[in-house]
């Protein structure tokens, strides 16, 4: 069924009926719908063909995280108006098969996050959904966990992560305080996109949602009660006197991090945190950073200054939205070296399996998660401690789906679980990767360790040299506008139907296309079914036993190419990598010139 407004316009799922991206630009700049800000946006990029296509040319997609988008006038931009859409079609999806509804939104630091989260509030108060606000800038795992705190229906974050400044976006979380798993994100979408007539939607003004009671703001009382739990997963106890000279420094990197994580170090015991002073504040333009990513290791420059005037072991530093966090540690020569996220997780998880064990805390029924592109050397602890390993799509989601399937409604019992994009998650009161919980237990780890005279360094040289040198990497293109995500298209469509037997020198034992759902042997031609959802990526085995995976992400306009190698030591395990990586490289790289 079509639609047509007041303009006399035909809208249909895709958009409006007949019309070209610049025919859309011009409805856009015409219809009294939109504001006189958005319209005079628009007569900026008056006759920038290219600008006006890469804008209306299509409508922005939901990826693995939800929404996000570079911040701006359009359909391919995210906008009140895109998020007037997504927000009613999301209070349609959420009112569908129940009339009594409730939602709570949080947003970080990030521009017009703070306006976006109150758009979200008056369309789903429109629609009379009850809806919890918080009062400022939180974290996204406290958003995961306030959904089921409050015992709402779904929760939504205004974020985009660790993207750079001109970036925001819009996260959608189930009742069990996940993101949304594939089957209810694709019954969303389909909501959202049945929304014919974008100029439809109404909203209710924000005082009178307040007053009327469907708005309420809320804080304090989340705060107390996340702290309180983080604070039941600490797994090592040191004296008080012991951990004040256990120094550290902090960044939030300008993000939603600083009051939370400062809040649950000194729960536990660390009274001497620093905090990175131009930092410490929420700054929309980042502006100390080039983009605010704490796996780029220039976002830690200033602490690194720091670190070194005040003789400091430890730097730790989240992202905007406090779900990723990166580590900086003193190695033997003095200097100042980042973990990855592969290392730091392996950290973790040799620290949290060890300790438990010895405590006899480790449940008979234990599994930890992990993503397919994370490094192997998990797999080797975990079985060293007798602990079920699972390997999932990437993305956090599919991590809280397991813990939704296997401890909430199953018999087995949640450890910990992680990504090599540095997300790490301990508990189960909070369903996505938790940088609040992990800079605790990093924190706390750093300290179990000093105890007994070593370093985090230390520590993980100790754990290559128990379980062999594994070696990870990440390279990836940026391709930006519509032709850029077409070209990301066609090479993936490329590699899909060639099945290489060969990359360079480096021989493809097996490939899993998890889009087709079918792993190839490349020598026999076998082809066997693959167990994990239907997702847009190509996994290779070598000869070697090492692997590659090749997928565009499904937030921004990059293809990423992940590298695993192992070897019996680090010189090893290097020129293992560079090989690999030469050899993938000469096959993908004409597939994006």
């Amino acid at each position: 069924m079509h639609i047509i407004n007041s303009n006399g316009v035909k809208y249909t799922t895709k958009g409006v009926i007949g019309l070209n991206y610049v025919e859309r630009y011009n409805n856009w700049l015409n219809n009294p719908y939109f504001d006189e800000d958005t319209k005079s946006e628009l007569l900026s990029i008056s006759g920038n063909k290219k600008e006006i296509e890469d804008r209306f040319y299509r409508d922005l997609e939901f990826g693995t995280g939800g929404l996000r988008g570079i911040i701006g006038a359009g359909t391919n931009r995210i906008n009140r108006y895109v998020i007037r859409k997504t927000s009613q079609g999301l209070a349609n999806f959420l009112t569908k098969n129940n009339k009594t509804v409730s939602i709570v939104i949080a947003y970080d630091s990030r521009h017009k996050s703070r306006e976006f989260a109150q758009e979200s509030a008056c369309v789903f108060a429109q629609n009379n959904i009850k809806t919890y606000l918080f009062d400022e800038l939180r974290p996204t795992p406290e958003l995961s966990y306030a959904v089921r705190y409050l015992n709402c229906d779904a929760g939504i974050v205004i974020t985009a992560s660790h993207n750079p400044k001109e970036y925001n976006g819009y996260k959608v979380y189930g009742k069990d305080g996940g993101q949304l798993p594939l089957d209810l994100s694709n019954a969303l979408l389909e909501e959202v996109n049945s929304i014919e007539d974008i100029t439809s939607i109404s909203t209710m003004d924000f005082d009178m949602a307040l007053s009327k009671g469907l708005i309420k703001i809320i804080g304090a009382e989340i705060d107390h009660a996340y702290i309180s739990y983080l604070k039941t997963l600490s797994v090592t106890k040191l004296d008080s006197a012991f951990l004040d000279s256990c120094r550290l420094i902090y960044t939030p990197i300008h993000g939603a991090g600083n009051k939370p994580v400062r809040a649950i170090l000194k729960e536990v015991g660390f009274n001497n945190v620093y905090i990175v002073p131009e930092q410490e504040k929420p700054d929309s333009n980042f502006s100390t950073v080039k983009y605010p990513n704490p796996e780029d290791r220039a976002v830690f420059e200033l602490a690194i200054q720091m670190a070194k005037e005040k003789d400091v072991e430890l730097i730790i530093g989240t992202d905007p939205d406090c779900d990723r966090v990166g580590v900086v540690v003193r190695d033997k020569k003095g200097e100042y070296v980042t973990l990855t996220g592969n290392e730091t997780g392996c950290l973790l998880l040799e620290y949290i399996l060890s300790n438990l064990r010895a405590q006899d805390k480790l449940p008979e029924n234990a599994f930890v998660v992990k993503t397919i592109v994370t490094t192997e050397l998990a797999k080797k602890i975990a079985d060293e401690y007798n602990v079920k390993m699972l390997d999932v799509l990437t993305g956090f989601k599919f991590i809280g789906e397991q813990i939704l399937i296997r401890d909430e409604q199953g018999d087995e019992k949640f450890i910990f679980g992680f990504e090599e994009s540095y997300g790490y998650l301990a508990g189960t009161d909070v369903r996505d990767k938790d940088a609040v919980v992990a800079s605790m237990l990093i924190a706390e780890m750093f300290a179990w360790y000093k105890s007994k005279g070593l370093t985090l360094y230390d520590a993980l040289i100790s754990i290559y040299e128990k379980y062999g040198y594994a070696l990870d990497f990440q390279d990836f293109f940026t391709l930006k506008g519509k032709e850029g995500v077409e070209q990301i298209q066609n090479a993936m469509v490329f590699l899909r139907e060639k099945k290489p037997a060969n990359m360079g020198d480096t021989k493809i034992e097996v490939i899993r296309d998890y889009e087709t759902g079918i792993q190839t042997h490349i020598k026999t031609g076998v082809e066997e079914p693959l167990d994990l959802p239907k997702s847009n990526v190509i996994y290779y085995e070598t000869q070697e036993g090492f692997w590659v995976c090749i997928r565009p992400s499904g937030t921004e306009p990059k293809i990423k190419i992940y590298y695993g190698v192992s070897g019996n030591s680090s010189e090893n395990a290097h020129k293992s990598l560079e090989k690999l990586r030469d050899d993938v490289l000469s096959e993908i790289k004409p597939l994006l010139e």
